[in-house]
Formats: structure tokens, C-alpha cells, sequence
């Protein structure tokens, strides 16, 4: 929005540059020519400002949103993650979210989406399915890789951006409470952060942001304006035990999520 701004005042200037140009040049044939068209009048300089500022304004209107560009972008290399699992009080089913990195299919997610499961399925954003199995996990950072059993028919890597500045805009796309494709928008609050999880485990050097992410968010990248996976959402502060957002959410760095894929930002 600051950029349909920034475009609007400049067109301001110009308008008023042309309308300014124009007067001097029909005052000056005039005086070349001793008669020339009627005098031009405060009602016809106030007209041709309003519309120019009109067509300046539905110029301004065309060009989309940060948001609206970052998921068209992303949207296509975005997964839906099922995982299975057995425990002492039963079959255990969650949900999450993943990225596509490469060109041979291989999704990032948070591990602890897939840690212990028996069973693992991902749906592409084309409506396709397919099992997968966990190539590499790195519980350090919270970073699984997985291998799709079957390629959907176009696979559509993400690209990888990184470089993010607290205040830069960041948006988080995933599947909140199973809304599949869902987007929320904030801005970098923090950089290297440490958080606990569990008795006995930190995760360290994450992106703090605000952007809106609860269950189901996990696993699915935090973008930049451009559409850039800039991090790996891992999890959300919840100081109530509750599991719903509360203004602060964690994402693990892209440079370091991708390296556990082998895949570092472009």
C-alpha cells in the first residue's frame, strides 16, 4: 500500500507539472499570435486535476496488494500434511503444513508435525495425494524434510528468500484449525529469538512476527512482500496452555530450514 501511495503523489507532481506546462505554453501562443482558444479558466485547471487524480487513483487501484501478490505466488508450492500416529491412548491424527523446495518434490515442514508418525499423506495443491516418508529431521532447529511417494503433475518449488529486518511485512499461509490456504499478515517483531519447548529443549535463532498462526499453521512458510518462503513457521507463544494465538508466533530462518534439504536461499 505504501508503494500505490508513493505512485499516487507521483502523479500528483506530474499532473500539476503537465497542467502548470500547459498553461505557460497556450499563454505564450497567444502572444505569438496575437488571438488563440478562449483563456483558460480556474474551472477548466481544476477539472483537468481532478482527472488526472482520477485516472491516477484507479491506476493506483490496479496494482495488488503485498498479501494478494505473495499468495498467488506462493500458493502453488504449498502442502497439506496428515500425519497418523498410535499412543498409549490411542490413534493420534494432526494436521499441518509444508513447502515445496526443489524440483524433485521435497517438502519442508516442522517436525514435530511428523515426529512419530506411523502413517504420513500430503496433498499438493493441485488436489493430488501421495504418502511420504521423512528423509532427513533436524531436532535442533524443528526442521523435517519429506519424500512425497508420487510427484503431482507439475511440481512448483518455492522460492527460498531470507534477509528479513524486524518491521520488514511478512505473511503466514497454512491451514489454521484445518482452513486450508489460509493467509494472516504482520511484520517481523524480533529477530534470534530462543524459545522452550518441552522440559528440556530450547529452539533457537528464530524470527519472531505477528502475523495471525495457530494449529494447523505449523510446518507452512512465513513469506516476505515479494512471495519469498523467508522461514519455516515452528510454533506460537502460549503462555495459557491453550493452543490460540496470542500475538506472537516463531519461525525457524529459511537459511537454516534449507539446509537441512540441501536447498539454501537463492
Amino acid at each position: 500500500m505504501r508503494r500505490a501511495a508513493d505512485r499516487l503523489r507521483e502523479h500528483r507532481w506530474l499532473l500539476a507539472a503537465i497542467v502548470v506546462l500547459a498553461m505557460f505554453s497556450l499563454a505564450a501562443l497567444a502572444v505569438m499570435r496575437g488571438s488563440g482558444p478562449s483563456p483558460i479558466t480556474a474551472g477548466a485547471v481544476d477539472k483537468a486535476v481532478k482527472d488526472g487524480l482520477a485516472r491516477a487513483k484507479a491506476d493506483a487501484a490496479k496494482a495488488p496488494p503485498d498479501a494478494a501478490a505473495a499468495y498467488r505466488v506462493a500458493l502453488p508450492s504449498l502442502v497439506t500434511i496428515s500425519a497418523d500416529r498410535t499412543s498409549s491412548k490411542g490413534a493420534l491424527h494432526s494436521n499441518g503444513a509444508g513447502v515445496v523446495v526443489n524440483a524433485a518434490g521435497a517438502v519442508l515442514t516442522a517436525l514435530h508435525v511428523v515426529d512419530g508418525a506411523k502413517s504420513i499423506q500430503l496433498k499438493f495443491s493441485d488436489g493430488s495425494t501421495s504418502g511420504a516418508t521423512v528423509d532427513h529431521r533436524d531436532r535442533a532447529s524443528d526442521i523435517a524434510v519429506l519424500t512425497p511417494d508420487r510427484l503431482p503433475g507439475v511440481v512448483v518449488p518455492a522460492v527460498l528468500g531470507g534477509g528479513e529486518q524486524v518491521g520488514d511485512p511478512v505473511f503466514a499461509l497454512g491451514h489454521p484449525l484445518g482452513l486450508t490456504g489460509s493467509l494472516s499478515a504482520g511484520v517481523v517483531s524480533a529477530l534470534d529469538r530462543t524459545i522452550q519447548v518441552g522440559a528440556n529443549r530450547t529452539l533457537a535463532g528464530l524470527i519472531q512476527f505477528d502475523a495471525a498462526v495457530n494449529p494447523g499453521n505449523s510446518g507452512g512458510p512465513l513469506l516476505d512482500r515479494a512471495g519469498h518462503v523467508v522461514g519455516i513457521v515452528t510454533g506460537l507463544a502460549n503462555p495459557s496452555e491453550q493452543n490460540f494465538f496470542v500475538g506472537i508466533g516463531f519461525a525457524v530462518p529459511i537459511a537454516t530450514a534449507g539446509s537441512v534439504a540441501g536447498s539454501p536461499p537463492q
